[in-house]
């Protein structure tokens, strides 16, 4: 059996004639940086989300970072997020000069829990940044409701919605990654913000280059984060495809809950969310033993994550200890992602879920 965590060439090889004719053409045309793919990309996803605008960038760490930037946010502030996720959430409040303050998960969406962001609101709050985890939206309408700016990190959420509304729109700013692991993934590092606010948009335009709104002319410092015209090409490209795609996934899921139930703890969906499985993600008290089985049997599989942030080490100075955060921890210990891209057929689906039901 070889059932690889994620398997692009079934893409690639689905749509290659439409790639390679972009690429080509980005490459005739010689307009590598900022070229009008870029601008046909940030269209088509106002059009896809409904945001008013959205901000193409070089990389989903940077539309984080972006993001603070904008909202002026730097040494001396705090900004709320969560434990339980990429690196990159924290690194990006972190990099600002400002302090990360944790709240623990949600243990069936694994998202940041809203009952306790309240205590940690401090005079130096600035913004909270809940994290749309695997692909589902976290408890937004509870997080609005402390009036402070809010950055969805929805790097693993394009598609996702919640109550009807596409994540990315829902807070203050959207940041959105298409690492080509994501479901809506380039063939290199690439990302995107999006906002209804016409005064933030036009300083994220002018912060990822420099803080240049006219060539060589600098009205504040900003950072070289412009996406690459030959990664919006590509992207425009599978734009087209993502709906197809997410219900791929959803049709995924659905087979595996039916298969697992009672066997691991399954994916909870919560009744406001369209979820993406951009992770389809099991947790079991036996996650390691378990994961040696599957690959023993030649079946790929990830955790995300295996350490919580508040205990990594570049975040010590933070003070903080095994325990603080008791949910966050415990799915660390347990929480195992299994194959689910578009592609995957339901004969491989069925060898995974026997593999596990024979192991449990």
């Amino acid at each position: 059996m070889n059932i690889p965590m994620l398997d692009l060439q079934p893409q690639y090889a689905a749509m290659q004639a439409e790639l390679e004719a972009a690429v080509l053409k980005v490459l005739r045309e010689t307009r590598y940086v900022l070229g009008p793919e870029v601008g046909e990309l940030e269209a088509a996803l106002v059009k896809y989300t409904g945001a008013k605008h959205a901000i193409a960038c070089a990389s989903g760490s940077d539309a984080l970072v972006l993001t603070l930037m904008s909202l002026d946010i730097g040494a001396g502030d705090e900004v709320i997020t969560t434990p339980f996720t990429f690196f990159a959430t924290a690194g990006a409040i972190a990099r600002s000069g400002a302090k990360p303050v944790f709240v623990d998960i949600d243990p069936k969406t694994f998202n940041i829990n809203p009952t306790g962001i309240m205590e940690k609101i401090t005079t130096r709050t600035k913004a909270i940044m809940p994290v749309h985890l695997y692909g589902q939206c976290a408890d937004m309408n509870a997080i609005l409701k402390f009036g402070l700016p809010v950055v969805e990190d929805a790097a693993q959420a394009v598609g996702a919605k919640y109550k009807g509304k596409y994540a990315g729109i829902l807070g203050t700013i959207g940041a959105f990654s298409f690492f080509p692991t994501k479901n809506l993934g380039g063939a290199g590092d690439g990302g995107a913000l999006a906002t209804n606010d016409d005064k933030l948009a036009a300083r994220l335009r002018s912060l990822r280059v420099h803080g240049s709104e006219r060539r060589y002319y600098h009205d504040e410092i900003g950072i070289n984060s412009r996406l690459d015209t030959l990664q919006a090409a590509i992207l425009l490209v599978k734009l087209r495809h993502l709906d197809a795609w997410t219900q791929a996934r959803q049709d995924h899921a659905v087979h595996y809950d039916r298969r697992l139930a009672g066997a691991v703890q399954t994916p909870w969906c919560h009744l406001d969310c369209t979820h993406v499985y951009n992770q389809y993600t099991i947790r079991t008290a036996r996650r390691d033993a378990l994961r040696e089985h599957l690959t023993k049997a030649g079946i790929g599989s990830e955790v995300y994550y295996p350490m919580p942030l508040h205990l990594q080490k570049c975040f010590r100075y933070l003070g903080h200890q095994a325990g603080d955060f008791s949910e966050a921890e415990r799915a660390a210990a347990e929480v195992l992602s299994l194959p689910v891209y578009p592609e995957l057929s339901a004969e491989q689906i069925d060898d995974i879920c026997d593999a596990i039901l024979k192991f449990i």
